[in-house]
């Protein structure tokens, strides 16, 4: 435990800031509703918010080497404190979309930081249990922060200042922290077209989730507000769906280690697209049975990104866990910047459920690259299988942070 106690001041600053981006998501979205924005205005900023973040962890590492991790920490932090108090200040589509682009960078940013500050401080001894540690730091915020929308109301000043203060009070365990600023890592090496050839499976799962994830993020709020949720009830809608994808992951994961990994990826994902239907045809407006029905959602939607990452480092060659990993973030983020948008469209077309039979046509068209796939190419033997591992979309640093034994003389690691 000592060892890991230098890394508390991170882990709490990753927690405020976890904290405070998912609660800004789904505030965003009520506040945005509140305001009169369509469900596209609200899917466009989703839609920006996910290209800054791709352009965020594509220009962090130059950042941090050019002025220090805490500096760029300091910064990055202040311009997203300013542009959550410029949300209040200026309720307008244009400025919103603009200010969750500069917020998907600082982000990108932040998070990119504080793995790579973890990742230089912690030893190979203690790694399983700080990956622990932080996954766990990840669900308790992301799904308690939820909880002040409904305390301090979607409507006037303070929720925004909240958020503010969380981020802005981030910089404390950082800037006080008992660690001396690291040696700012180096860029990771992408070669996407490479790994599309070791996995196209992998990366096109990736790229249907980004979809799929990414709508469900930015517009599971509307959806609930629009079928007549309580605040209260859009917040546990929104807390049960991420609450199912973190307990299910490493059953899954245990599974897809003992059995063809696309096997498990195809149930899964049928099981993901049977729940997002059962929400369109059964669910209707009772909340109890859209809590039910979410929460399988969740634990099937939200593990099929590290199960498909799983299937990439299958095909691998020793020591390309961290660029596979890295390369697969970004292909997940470039499926996240269309998703929100076109659910969005749907939904001003056909209605709040409309983005659940969006979610079920992009899983029914991952199922039938799945089942071509299982066709094209025999499955990996169990003896050459690598070990399932519950991957963050926070970062591209994070697969560094959870990279495997077998990868840690890799010319890739920090």
């Amino acid at each position: 435990m000592s060892s890991i106690r230098p890394l508390i001041p991170l882990l709490l600053a990753a927690g405020i800031l976890l904290g405070g981006n998912g609660l800004q998501s789904t505030l965003i979205a009520l506040r945005g509703a509140q305001e009169g924005f369509s469900a596209s205005d609200i899917g466009l900023m989703g839609t920006f918010y996910f290209a800054g973040f791709l352009l965020g962890c594509l220009a962090i590492t130059r950042i941090m080497k050019a002025v220090g991790h805490i500096r760029a920490f300091s910064a990055l932090a202040a311009i997203a404190s300013v542009g959550t108090l410029l949300l209040v200040l200026v309720l307008d589509p244009v400025m919103w979309c603009a200010v969750r682009f500069a917020g998907g960078f600082c982000f990108a940013g932040l998070f990119t930081i504080v793995e790579s500050w973890l990742n230089s401080g912690v030893t190979n001894h203690d790694r399983a249990r700080v990956l622990a540690i932080y996954r766990m730091v990840d669900t308790g915020s992301v799904t308690s922060a939820q909880f002040l929308i409904p305390v301090f109301g979607a409507g006037g000043f303070t929720i925004f200042a909240i958020m503010s203060i969380m981020i802005t009070l981030s910089l404390v365990p950082v800037s006080l922290g008992d660690r001396s600023n690291p040696t700012p890592p180096e860029e990771v090496k992408l070669d996407l077209a490479r790994v599309w050839r070791i996995s196209p499976l992998g990366c096109f799962g990736c790229i249907a989730v980004g979809v799929t994830n990414s709508a469900f993020r930015t517009l599971s709020p509307v959806y609930a507000e629009q079928i007549g949720m309580s605040v209260g009830d859009v917040v546990t809608f929104v807390s049960v769906g991420i609450f199912g994808g973190a307990i299910i992951q490493y059953p899954l994961g245990y599974l897809s280690d003992r059995w063809d990994r696309r096997r498990v990826l195809l149930m899964t994902t049928c099981c993901a697209m049977l729940s997002a239907l059962a929400l369109v045809f059964i669910a209707g407006s009772n909340p109890l049975l859209n809590f039910i029905i979410i929460f399988i959602f969740g634990c099937f939607a939200m593990p099929l990104y590290s199960l498909s990452a799983a299937h990439s480092n299958d095909r691998a060659d020793a020591g390309e866990f961290v660029l596979i990993n890295a390369a697969l973030m970004l292909f997940y983020s470039f499926g996240a910047i269309g998703g929100p948008f076109a659910a969005s469209t749907a939904m001003e077309y056909f209605g709040p459920s409309a983005l659940f039979v969006f979610s079920a046509v992009v899983y029914a068209i991952f199922i039938a690259v799945i089942l071509y796939r299982m066709q094209a190419r025999s499955g990996v033997p169990a003896g050459k299988r690598s070990r399932f591992t519950a991957l963050l979309r926070t970062s591209t640093i994070f697969a560094r942070l959870a990279r495997r034994n077998s990868d840690q003389d890799s010319p890739e690691g920090p």
